[in-house]
């Protein structure tokens, strides 16, 4: 702004760039190199550009050589100077004019090798390349840097003997992996069952063996738990073998085997009847069959009791658990609790009702249940007892080992008879009593085949 008389005007103020100067009202370049206020030291030539200049050597330096402010060539470091000097796995190394690719020594730790560029130390794997320390019967599992020993599934590593010795599965775990007995072998276990029992198809439980499937009797058989018992036709009666059944004179000798039940003598000839109830007479007018009263609901039980076919009859069963029991099953009641040693160990912890049937014909002595505790272990010892129903001593216990007990009639039942045997058994395992209590019903019916 300049000041007039009376008035101002606006003068253009023009500012040039470094390297240029302002005439006639434009800006122009400065020619420093000749009017001589470059810098440029004697070993360079002044040449002048647009708003600047630049010194010029005026010698020329070889490849490989940069040159310095004072003109002087000096070595490039490529190692530093370029981006990627040398393939990965290479050291750059410096040279006056140049620069050479050496390869990495890698020093990898121990379980570890350099891989084949050796730029990375990887691990080595013992266990495949065959170099590890693991002892027989341990399974080598590799780690990073290393590699670890362990023993086979059913073995446990002994810090003593430095070894794998094998897991006695049976004691670590009583009573949860078989049903009946369990039998260590090395690295696994085995379960067993009790004479009269075969293995279940999942190998722990144990199932009764029906052993007349088999035939096993010359004639009858009946399968009874964990056994059976062979009996034989109208007409004949059981060896000395006690399987096989030897022939019986006919109505001379009162057992006959023209008839199964009773052979009536009429002149010239015979007929054969039944009992008057319970059974009916089949097609061949010989023998006599069992009316099943349950089945075909001519019984007369009520909607709380069961029925229970026999030989000629029928029974309606009622089976109630006493006080402080609970109902577990149709056949079968546990103790809810115990107020103290004594009663825990007098008292059923368990009580199971069990129905057989036989007839007056059955040859005495006749084992007729088998009882013991399940699983068994080594170390187990029962006493069994007949508590209630046996007072007129047709019944007796015998012990077959430590374990397991049966139930036998001693002597003949002459005339059809209804038992309820109460039969208690005392298990002694691991320094404590365990009591359990089988209800058996036992009917006797005449023979009628």
């Amino acid at each position: 702004c300049v000041n007039t008389m009376g008035s101002f005007k606006c003068l253009q103020e023009l500012s040039c760039q470094p390297g240029f100067e302002l005439k006639d009202g434009e800006c122009v370049d400065i020619d420093e190199c000749e009017r001589g206020t470059h810098s440029c030291k004697v070993n360079f030539v002044c040449q002048n550009t647009e708003g600047s200049f630049y010194c010029e050597s005026k010698q020329r330096c070889m490849d490989g050589f940069l040159q310095d402010p004072e003109g002087n060539c000096v070595d490039i470091n490529e190692c530093t100077s370029l981006p990627e000097p040398c393939k990965p796995g290479f050291n750059c190394i410096n040279t006056v004019g140049s620069y050479t690719c050496q390869r990495n020594m890698l020093t990898c730790s121990r379980g570890y090798h350099s891989n084949e560029e050796g730029t990375r130390c990887i691990d080595v794997d013992e266990c495949q390349a065959g170099v590890h320390r693991c002892g027989e019967g341990q399974i080598c599992h590799n780690l990073p840097g290393a590699y670890r020993c362990d023993c086979k599934m059913g073995y446990q590593y002994d810090a003593f003997s430095r070894s794998c010795i094998d897991i006695n599965e049976c004691w670590n775990y009583p009573g949860r992996l078989c049903q009946h007995t369990c039998e260590n072998t090395p690295g696994s276990y085995h379960c067993t069952c009790s004479s009269g029992f075969r293995l279940s198809y999942d190998g722990k439980h144990c199932e009764d063996v029906n052993e007349c499937d088999t035939s096993p009797c010359s004639q009858e058989c009946a399968n009874v738990y964990g056994s059976y018992q062979c009996y034989c036709r109208q007409g004949f009666q059981l060896a000395e073998d006690g399987h096989s059944c030897k022939d019986i004179d006919e109505c001379t000798q009162s057992a006959g085997i023209l008839c199964t039940f009773r052979c009536v003598n009429v002149p010239g000839s015979y007929q054969c009847a039944c009992p008057e109830q319970g059974y009916t007479m089949a097609a061949n007018g010989r023998t006599c069959r069992d009316i099943d009263e349950c089945a075909i609901g001519t019984h007369n039980c009520s909607a709380t009791e069961t029925c229970y076919n026999i030989q000629g009859s029928f029974r309606c069963l009622s089976f109630e658990c006493p006080s402080n029991y609970r109902k577990v099953s149709d056949m079968r009641c546990e103790r809810i609790s115990c107020f103290n040693y004594l009663d825990c160990q007098n008292t059923p912890v368990r009580i199971t009702y069990y129905q057989l049937n036989f007839q007056t014909n059955i040859v005495v002595p006749a084992h007729i249940f088998r009882i013991g505790p399940s699983p068994a272990y080594a170390g187990d010892n029962i006493i069994l007892t007949i508590n209630k129903g046996n007072e007129e001593n047709y019944f007796s216990t015998r012990r077959l080992n430590s374990y397991t007990g049966i139930v036998y009639l001693q002597r003949q039942v002459k005339e059809p008879k209804d038992f309820l045997l109460d039969v208690e058994m005392k298990l002694w395992r691991q320094g404590t009593y365990t009591t359990f209590l089988a209800k058996i019903y036992i009917f006797i019916t005449a023979h009628a085949y």
